[in-house]
């Protein structure tokens, strides 16, 4: 299990990492642009870490006060609940 949970935040993470990078490319270019939703649906999901990495690497996102509360929360909650699930 622990190791189907790892290789799963693993994945996650870059995925996230990489459609905050795509989300950020796609505004400077005036494309359309990815949800919200889905950028902190990703982060909620396990992908919190890479969220906010894409944040700080590209500058992404960060103006907005949602995600500069809730990603560094969804970060919180997941090391909490690993560190439980670790302990157990």
């Amino acid at each position: 299990m622990i190791e189907t949970l790892t290789y799963y935040l693993l994945a996650i993470n870059v995925i996230t990492l990489i459609v905050y990078g795509v989300d950020k490319f796609k505004a400077i270019k005036n494309m359309w642009r990815i949800p919200e939703m889905t950028l902190l649906g990703l982060a909620a999901a396990g992908g919190a870490l890479g969220a906010w990495l894409g944040m700080k690497m590209w500058h992404h996102k960060t103006q907005h006060r949602k995600f500069t509360i809730l990603v560094p929360l969804f970060v919180v909650l997941w090391v909490a609940g690993l560190s439980w699930l670790l302990n157990q």
